[in-house]
């Protein structure tokens, strides 16, 4: 895999070609056998076409590595571009809507550089690239988390499906990553009770003294059943699954009736080759009449800019915090990408591309 990257477009002559474009770009040469490794990919190197009208020209700022992007490259036929969101700057525009310098979010992959046509959008693509609003004080790497998809995935994932009501119990796991981190305080915000499962005590103490989780507790090392009698004594009414597993079947035979579910994720089982075995979920479905939907948050794609402002305004209320795990490197794509599915990251982890 080739260990540098130039931190600038190139540009030249070659082949008597002028002002040539070139990117570089991450590319899966098979599918995921167990935890994803450097020899997995390779990086390549492209010629990108000249702008035409309507395009822009983006440069990446910070990527982003996401749960998500280990189940979803299943899909795909080998070799395959990675899959990915990012923010990037423009650098150069022919579009009248977006000017040089300001700076864009969209899933363009693990890729330096990219055309866009901005004014003529894809019609299959599953969420529009937008350029960012401004942010004030805060980073625009949050465009990747707190500001973006993740924030969206709590957002909507739980207000819409959850429908959480000031009083009940929310149950989260995966509490320290990026969405379960946030999908906790919306709880709080909205008058629940939070508990929230993770990985480290370092992540719990984090979760109880900085995010305002009632109760946190470290799944690898607490007795399931035993948290949730101390923590839910009244039961549990949410439960925001970022994981699977047989946690989450615990979980759920610990709700009340007509509790609602909204599956996310199943991080706990992305990097097995054999899928793991645990207990049938469907006698707590059926006795306590549960609402379970999993969900992708492009369903809400046409209500985007409301889940981002709604949490920015939360986040400039003082109401709502974050933490970012920041990996430097675009060489470093890999890394970050194994040591976010290891549980590394509390909160969101983000890639500076240089």
């Amino acid at each position: 895999m080739a260990s540098t990257v130039p931190s600038t477009i190139a540009r030249g002559l070659s082949s008597g070609v002028a002002n040539r474009i070139m990117a570089k770009k991450y590319v899966l040469t098979k599918h995921f056998e167990g935890e994803p490794k450097k020899s997995d990919f390779i990086v390549v190197e492209e010629e990108l076409p000249q702008l035409k009208d309507g395009e822009i020209l983006t440069e990446a700022e910070y990527l982003s590595v996401d749960p998500y992007m280990r189940a979803y490259m299943i899909r795909f036929k080998m070799p395959a571009d990675m899959i990915g969101g990012q923010v990037a700057k423009v650098i150069e525009s022919r579009s009248s809507k977006v000017p040089v310098g300001s700076y864009v979010t969209g899933s363009f992959g693990w890729r330096s550089h990219t055309v866009y046509n901005y004014d003529n959008p894809s019609a299959d693509q599953q969420l529009p690239v937008h350029v960012l609003p401004d942010f004030g004080p805060y980073p625009v790497s949050l465009a990747l988390g707190l500001l973006g998809m993740p924030g969206n995935t709590a957002y909507f994932g739980l207000k819409e499906l959850c429908q959480p009501k000031a009083g009940e119990t929310l149950v989260v796991t995966g509490a320290a990553g990026a969405v379960g981190s946030h999908v906790g305080q919306i709880g709080k915000i909205l008058g629940c009770r939070v508990i929230g499962f993770a990985g480290s005590d370092e992540k719990c103490q984090y979760l109880k003294k900085e995010l305002g989780f009632d109760y946190a507790f470290n799944y690898k090392t607490a007795n399931i059943r035993s948290a949730l009698k101390e923590a839910a004594p009244n039961r549990v009414d949410c439960y925001f699954d970022n994981v699977g597993g047989e946690i989450s079947s615990i979980i759920m035979s610990h709700m009340n009736k007509y509790g609602r579910v909204a599956v996310c994720g199943s991080i706990s089982s992305y990097n097995d080759t054999t899928l793991p075995k645990v207990s049938i979920v469907q006698p707590s479905i059926v006795f306590n009449e549960l609402k379970l939907e999993g969900f992708i948050v492009s369903r809400w794609a046409n209500r985007w800019q409301e889940g981002i402002m709604a949490n920015l305004n939360w986040l400039k209320e003082g109401k709502l915090k974050y933490q970012e795990k920041v990996y430097h490197g675009f060489d470093n794509m890999v890394d970050a990408f194994v040591g976010m599915l290891r549980g590394e990251n509390t909160g969101k982890a983000v890639v500076k591309a240089k």
